[in-house]
């Protein structure tokens, strides 16, 4: 398995190979197309994001010590930008997941090229995976 930084420096690799944003949106399409869609029992009020424009659900299991994402929404940009979040931080454990910077939503330039809307969604969708994470590691601490 990949730490969260080499998944991190693949997707920096990957949008590299393109200088147009249009194909960088293109990209963030096509992987949101790729993703699964969510089980029709998570698109629950409980797993919808806040402070998104468009509808966002995001759950998370706790699969032997590590968190498995999985998650929808009716945009196809932002079903691009929660599917690579969750191609980094899915398959880590709590731990791992809180410790990390996610340096490469930055270094693709995503906050610069989103609308603040969308910017804001997405530091939504980070903060909910890291709620998740906080909450999965303080049941492990008390069982």
């Amino acid at each position: 398995m990949k730490s969260i930084n080499e998944l991190q420096d693949e997707v920096i690799e990957e949008f590299s190979d393109f200088d147009d944003w249009m194909d960088k949106y293109q990209l963030l399409i096509d992987l949101g197309s790729e993703q699964q869609p969510l089980p029709a029992e998570y698109k629950t009020d409980e797993n919808l994001i806040d402070g998104c424009q468009s509808r966002v659900w995001l759950h998370a299991d706790l699969q032997n010590g590590k968190l498995v994402f999985q998650a929808e929404s009716d945009a196809l940009i932002v079903k691009g930008i929660v599917s690579l979040l969750i191609k980094v931080v899915s398959g880590h454990t709590p731990n791992e997941i809180l410790d990390t910077d996610l340096y490469f939503i930055e270094r693709v330039g995503l906050k610069e090229h989103l609308s603040p809307t969308r910017s804001n969604g997405l530091a939504s969708m980070v903060k909910k995976m890291r709620i998740y994470a906080l909450a999965y590691k303080t049941k492990e601490e008390q069982q």
